[in-house]
């Protein structure tokens, strides 16, 4: 399958290839646990999760800087009120674009070619990554709009960490290093180019070390072969009874215990 912008999220090409994203559906990250159950579903059209109003703010910041704002904007009506003028969450997300623009240091780190599509073969699968600003021979920066940069995040096994640690941007990185290296033959530096969207948007480039991205890409290498049995229904996938997919499917057999509602403390 020849990956293009049209195809690359479909279900055809998640069968065909993991990517970053599928592969935390399988195996989550520090901060979001998984379920295998729902990633199996979400990859045979069985569900589908919600478009959050921020995952939606993070979409219209990606369509500016990709020059896709105008389709963006015509596919989505929900992005405007009943007078035609945009919502207040997308009014923010265009003083974020703004204060992106008006740092020249940004825009460097944004200035590569745009949605750049590699594949590789590693570990026993093929992959596809899609980079949000590729700087040939020089760098690997991805778009993140977030909440805010310096909270402390917390889980009751690893304690506080940064967001990058939280939501798996780091094992984003750890894949996206290596299937260019694997492309290209060189190991370029991964960034997250982030900006927030507090009522003065902060701003920040972040460099996530070689060392890092190497460990967490050992961690991948050790669960892809689950995940690969996974899709090819070599095993059964197991069920969080906690995830919106579990509630929305769970089916009652017998009471349970009190002491069960909080599992594993």
């Amino acid at each position: 399958m020849i990956l293009t912008s049209e195809n690359y999220f479909s279900q055809e090409a998640d069968r065909e290839y993991l990517s970053v994203s599928q592969y935390k559906n399988f195996v989550g990250t520090l901060g979001k646990p998984a379920c295998e159950a729902e990633a199996m579903a979400l990859l045979n059209g069985d569900w589908e999760r919600e478009k959050t109003t921020a995952l939606m703010v993070g979409s219209y910041v990606d369509a500016h800087f990709e020059g896709t704002l105008d389709l963006f904007r015509a596919q989505n009506p929900s992005l405007f009120k009943k007078d035609g003028g945009l919502k207040a969450e997308y009014v923010k997300a265009e003083e974020v674009i703004n204060r992106i623009e008006r740092d020249e240091q940004f825009m460097k780190y944004m200035s590569g070619e745009k949605q750049v599509i590699m594949t590789a073969e590693m570990f026993g699968a093929k992959w596809k990554i899609k980079i949000d600003s590729y700087l040939e021979g020089k760098a690997i920066v991805d778009l993140k709009v977030m909440r805010e940069l310096h909270k402390a995040e917390y889980t009751k096994d690893y304690g506080y960490m940064d967001f990058t640690q939280y939501w798996g941007y780091d094992i984003q990185g750890a894949v996206y290093q290596e299937v260019v290296y694997r492309n290209t033959g060189k190991r370029l530096p991964f960034y997250i180019a982030a900006a927030t969207k507090e009522k003065e948007s902060d701003i920040a480039l972040i460099w996530i070390d070689d060392k890092h991205l190497h460990e967490k890409l050992i961690e991948v290498e050790q669960n892809t072969p689950k995940i690969l049995a996974l899709k090819a229904g070599d095993v059964e996938p197991i069920r969080c009874e906690l995830c919106d997919y579990c509630k929305h499917t769970k089916v009652l057999t017998k009471p349970i215990h009190f002491s069960e509602l909080l599992g594993e403390v």
